[in-house]
């Protein structure tokens, strides 16, 4: 193939591009997806810089995450909280049932989301709070639970967080080319409130936090250290929560919740300079190229992971 140094165009009547592992610079380890060949037919491309042709095809790379997970996934030490774990699909999820003599709690949550909330704990309080978590760190949260709640919220907002972490932990997978580490602080009127995180395995919390009432409508407020307290259990996180300012209760607790949900998407998103892939997951490449339609200029998009078993 040839271009002018005018940059004129070749009509092409059937070209391949081959993917190698080379090309992208990415690791033996990587599917044999990027071995796959890619027909693009009757095609104008043409070179926007002669002195680059490289560029008709590669104007920008970045990862996306292309997802497949095999069915029932095990997990270390899930059983040892009671929890099973039911999730049969693709993605980054986790979705646990947790059964004990008080509590019956269904959790699904999708780190690669887009802030969907589904929440019926039973628990308003802690519903508006999981609410937050899905909203700012865009994970689909999904969490369905009865429980004893006629005595009080201790045990239904403790099973809940055991089956997040749990969940968590699953989602996570072997947790290869993430950023694990988090770290956000989040205004809520007076109240501001940092939290800091590593998704290291080993279970840590620092809780530095004042929440001046008891209650909040009827939440018990010493339930916020214990839910963190639970999710850390299971999920295997580091976590530090300290409070720099606030007056209100409520502010102070849903700062809390905001500051840790941006934390938790930054540690869960993945470091491209590190360009590590997940097991059972692949990393999937944009391809940009440039296709002349009449007079105008057309940005055109492919996305390896739609192109498998093209040839």
């Amino acid at each position: 193939m040839s271009f002018g140094r005018n940059g004129a165009r070749n009509r092409l009547s059937h070209m391949e591009l081959s993917l190698s592992h080379r090309l992208f610079n990415s690791s033996s380890s990587l599917p044999s997806l990027f071995n796959s060949r890619i027909k693009l037919s009757q095609t104008h491309l043409f070179s926007l810089n002669n002195h680059h042709p490289k560029l008709q095809y590669f104007t920008g790379l970045h990862h996306k995450l292309a997802t497949s997970m095999e069915p029932q996934t095990t997990i270390p030490h899930a059983f040892d909280n009671g929890s099973s774990i039911t999730s049969s699909e693709t993605g980054r999820i986790g979705e646990v049932k947790r059964t004990t003599k008080e509590t019956n709690v269904h959790v699904k949550l999708n780190l690669d989301g887009t802030g969907v909330a589904e929440n019926n704990s039973g628990i308003p309080f802690l519903d508006h709070m999981l609410d937050q978590l899905a909203s700012h760190g865009l994970f689909d949260v999904h969490v369905k639970a009865t429980g004893d709640i006629h005595i009080d919220d201790h045990h239904t907002n403790e099973d809940v967080a055991l089956a997040i972490g749990t969940a968590l932990l699953q989602a996570l997978d072997d947790r290869k080319g993430i950023n694990r580490f988090g770290d956000f602080s989040a205004p809520l009127d007076e109240a501001l409130v940092h939290v800091s995180l590593d998704l290291s395995g080993r279970p840590h919390l620092n809780f530095d936090v004042q929440i001046p009432t008891q209650r909040v409508g009827t939440y018990d407020t010493q339930l916020v250290e214990h839910f963190f307290q639970s999710l850390v259990n299971t999920s295997g996180m580091t976590l530090h929560i300290r409070q720099l300012a606030g007056k209100n209760s409520h502010h102070i607790i849903e700062a809390t919740f905001k500051a840790f949900a941006r934390a938790l998407r930054q540690a869960t998103e993945y470091d491209l300079r590190r360009g590590g892939t997940q097991k059972g997951f692949c990393l999937d490449r944009e391809i940009i190229y440039y296709r002349k339609d009449s007079d105008s200029l057309r940005k055109v998009v492919y996305h390896t992971a739609n192109l498998q078993g093209t040839s």
